[in-house]
């Protein structure tokens, strides 16, 4: 019944085991699946639950109020998992063939959740004002624009369109599969919040704020190996990131015009190809780049296509 989970998938079942024990419950149920998606830390379910402000804390005050709190039950053998979450796992499965997911993610045992509409789990949901019909759709729009996004990305992401542009920057995400980046050492929790917002609907372009030399590239270079070893949610695999060079970008152009072709026929290139992200270290030298007499800033031209969500950008800044 377990083959085919996702690493956060399997995750959540073992942090469900653990948290149904400290309970003193004999049994997993719904509640408990509930509980260990907003416990694992990541994953597409994890990242809307938490949008609508379910902690740990809270979900586990309800499970209180409902069940009540038994002895901790100290034993290393499996409790049995209820009819119900059998019943959700297998909607999960359902689910995933219907949407065309080989793995069964987060998203898919949320959906499996809502969908089964009863059970404590539920019960939680919409007695914290959630409406699960609105929590079904918003699940499988993420999950049907990552299906979209990666069958783009098996096509898109060519070598000939990446070396295009790497004539004004650097594939972060091949250097990442190739082994060259620098292991990246205590930044979970900034690249799990990167990855946080950008699997958002809107204001999904995430900027990394800091003093020089504390490590913001070094944050995305982070994701860019968690992406390559496929340790990401589902909407993010098969992303590349590509960091811009601002300095090859502007140089050569000494005409009015150039530059604003050279960028556009750049933002052209990263709107026809959604699995590619953009980051641009320094990103205040955006205002006013490329602005010789008479021409357009590049800070004017990012900013249609920024508004209407056309491309995926990471920023950094001082």
């Amino acid at each position: 019944m377990f083959a085919r989970f996702s690493k956060e998938t399997a995750q959540v079942f073992i942090i469900a085991q653990e948290e149904a024990k400290a309970f003193g419950h004999t049994y997993v149920g719904t509640e408990h699946i509930l509980l260990a998606l907003v416990k694992v830390g990541s994953g597409g379910a994890y990242y809307i639950l938490s949008k609508y402000g379910l902690t740990p804390s809270i979900v586990e005050k309800e499970i209180e109020i409902i069940v009540g709190r038994g002895q901790t039950i100290h034993t290393d053998k499996e409790l049995a998992i209820t009819p119900r979450v059998k019943k959700v796992i297998q909607t999960a499965y359902e689910e995933a063939r219907i949407l065309g997911s080989n793995n069964i993610s987060t998203e898919h045992i949320l959906l499996g959740m809502t969908k089964e509409g009863e059970g404590i789990a539920s019960h939680i949901l919409q007695k914290l004002g959630l409406k699960l019909e609105l929590l079904r759709k918003e699940i499988v729009d993420m999950l049907s624009g990552e299906r979209q996004s990666t069958v783009h990305s098996a096509h898109a992401t060519d070598a000939k369109i990446m070396k295009e542009l790497e004539g004004f920057g650097v594939d972060l995400s091949r250097l990442a599969e190739e082994g060259k980046l620098d292991p990246v050492i205590g930044r979970e929790k900034e690249i799990e919040r990167m990855m946080q917002i950008l699997v958002r609907r809107k204001k999904s372009n995430p900027v990394l704020i800091g003093d020089p030399g504390v490590g913001k590239t070094a944050i995305v270079e982070g994701l860019a190996q968690k992406i390559a070893r496929k340790d990401v949610p589902e909407l993010l695999l098969g992303k590349r990131i590509f960091s811009l060079d601002l300095a090859s970008l502007v140089a050569g152009t000494k005409y009015r015009g150039e530059f604003e072709k050279r960028l556009k026929g750049l933002l052209n290139i990263l709107k026809s190809n959604k699995a590619i992200i953009l980051f641009v270290d320094e990103i205040h030298n955006i205002v006013g780049a490329g602005a010789a007499e008479g021409a357009i800033d590049a800070s004017i031209i990012f900013k249609p296509p920024l508004a209407r969500g056309e491309i995926k950008f990471i920023g950094a800044t001082t």
